[in-house]
């Protein structure tokens, strides 16, 4: 009975806000694989959608795009929400770069909203790639929405 009351003391410390990010509960990068097999990935399938990342709130979702020939080049990152409606999530139509919007209303990738500073993909070496998340990592729970 003790454990559990410690237990529920912790995770309300927690998810109350009271205790610092670390990078076990919100780690400042994803790393994503390789830069030719997430690209063809991308190609075959659409953006790929990462749903509440790392977020000290988890409230965010974002979506990885690719455009152009070069693997090492062409990273976008968005928020899985059309620009100026934070809360209108969307869903991707299966294998497309479209999506549904909560309106059911069909946009693309272009459509979405970027994200502000501090949230990038980064290739590394020409070979790796990962989204850089200081920018969702660091920020209140407010500032996340």
């Amino acid at each position: 009975m003790l454990l559990a009351l410690v237990t529920w003391g912790i995770a309300a410390y927690v998810s109350d806000g009271g205790a610092e990010v670390t990078d076990r509960l919100a780690p400042p990068r994803l790393d994503v694989g390789t830069v030719t097999n997430v690209a063809q990935l991308v190609e075959e399938d659409g953006p790929i959608i990462f749903p509440g990342l790392n977020t000290t709130s988890g409230k965010r979702s974002l979506v990885l795009d690719h455009e152009g020939p070069d693997p090492t080049r062409g990273w976008q990152i968005f928020y899985a929400y059309p620009v100026d409606r934070p809360d209108c999530p969307v869903q991707q139509v299966i294998g497309t770069r479209e999506f549904i919007d909560c309106d059911g209303t069909t946009i693309t990738v272009v459509d979405l909203s970027p994200p502000e500073s501090g949230v990038f993909p980064v290739v590394e070496n020409q070979r790796v790639l990962y989204i850089d998340l200081v920018g969702i990592t660091t920020a209140t729970p407010d500032t996340i929405g």
